[in-house]
């Protein structure tokens, strides 16, 4: 029955909850499945509409999503997720293992950059990054500082998609290896600027910008085109605009 399913898939989440990364909503679901991640528990409101989403925008998992989708009371739903997804779906995964990430971020030679970000403050920023950065087929992004770019509002912002690179935070002194560029408004303008494929892409924070340590060991300042009196892009922004710079998964001659 399904009242039995139920209980059963809430006593699970509540024990698996503590160890693993909220899932929240149909799309951070989907990526996350979509680039392997092990998935402990997946609960909705509403199964049939949750299937059908996934009919209509991730053929390739209906299947897997019918699979693993139980069904509870949207009071309970309520319960065990702070803030219900429109789509009603939640789920909880398995954290990407930090010995795999930080060997990925450290092989060379590398054929996409890192992004680094250097103490930021927004969690909604740092997960809209990691999004970029999974689109272009970026190595990795980098945190420094003391928030956690596996915060589940990181991970609900980023659409689950911190399956799909290498994401860590590090301090200022253990970034991996590699022509460091850092976004600066003193620096040269980007367009005239070719990025090498084992760069670490740096970023300052959305308060303070970047730090003068990681300042002094640029090997080259960059800087966005920008008009004058116009202050600053927000963060996301100006990653995108530095990844897409660089070039992508399918860099044209």
């Amino acid at each position: 029955m399904i009242d039995d399913e139920a209980a059963q898939a809430v006593r699970h989440w509540r024990a698996t909850a503590p160890e693993t990364v909220l899932l929240d909503g149909f799309h951070a679901l989907k990526h996350a499945l979509r680039f392997g991640a092990e998935v402990r528990a997946a609960v909705t409101s509403d199964k049939a509409a949750a299937v059908e989403l996934a009919a209509d925008l991730a053929d390739d998992l209906t299947e897997t999503i019918a699979d693993l989708l139980v069904e509870v009371e949207a009071g309970t739903l309520r319960d065990l997720v702070s803030r219900v997804h429109p789509t009603r779906v939640a789920a909880l995964a398995v954290r990407r293992g930090r010995q795999g990430n930080l060997d990925e971020l450290s092989k060379r030679p590398r054929t996409a950059p890192v992004v680094v970000l250097d103490n930021p403050r927004n969690l909604g920023n740092v997960g809209a990054v990691v999004r970029l950065a999974a689109g272009f087929g970026a190595t990795g992004v980098v945190t420094t500082g003391d928030i956690d770019p596996w915060h589940p509002n990181a991970v609900r912002s980023g659409a689950g998609l911190h399956f799909a690179t290498a994401v860590e935070r590090l301090p200022g002194d253990g970034l991996p290896e590699g022509p460091l560029y850092v976004l600066d408004a003193e620096g040269e303008d980007i367009r005239s600027v070719t990025i090498p494929d084992d760069a670490l892409l740096a970023f300052g924070s959305e308060r303070h910008g970047i730090s003068p340590e990681l300042r002094k060991r640029a090997t080259r300042l960059v800087a966005l085109p920008m008009r004058p009196q116009v202050s600053s892009y927000n963060l996301a922004t100006s990653v995108a605009m530095a990844l897409f710079h660089w070039g992508g998964p399918d860099r044209p001659a």
